[in-house]
């Protein structure tokens, strides 16, 4: 993905699609807009546009309505973002950042476990 600068109202847009999609905008509207209106629905199609310009999302003519769907993986939005961070906050180390996250962070027993295994799994310094 080329452009990592999501913006908080498009992210709303990525995650309900991430967790319900594929969707109209309508549907859309109804889950970012429970109750909304014409504007909210307006306000949605031109979030959908600008993710379209970044290919961040995928439309599909479904029926009367385009069906909307993303088409950039969330694992790669955070990859992505905290590439970025670690770029602009510590010299292009992701240690500081990592450290920060864990100290700052409540991780549960099984996250802690998950880490480890990770951690575990990375190839030695050096080695094939």
């Amino acid at each position: 993905m080329k452009e990592t600068r999501v913006p908080d109202a498009e992210l709303a847009v990525l995650k309900a699609l991430w967790t319900d999609g594929p969707l109209t905008v309508r549907d859309l509207a109804e889950r970012l807009y429970p109750g909304g209106g014409p504007s909210e629905h307006a306000t949605v199609q031109k979030l959908l546009e600008r993710l379209l310009t970044r290919k961040c999302v995928r439309r599909k003519r479904g029926g009367r309505a385009h069906v909307w769907s993303a088409a950039v993986a969330r694992q790669d939005l955070i990859r992505d973002r905290l590439r970025e961070a670690a770029d602009k906050l510590c010299e292009g180390s992701l240690t500081p950042l990592l450290t920060e996250l864990v100290h700052a962070g409540k991780l549960a027993p099984k996250e802690i476990a998950e880490l480890r295994r990770l951690i575990d799994e990375l190839p030695a310094e050096g080695g094939a």
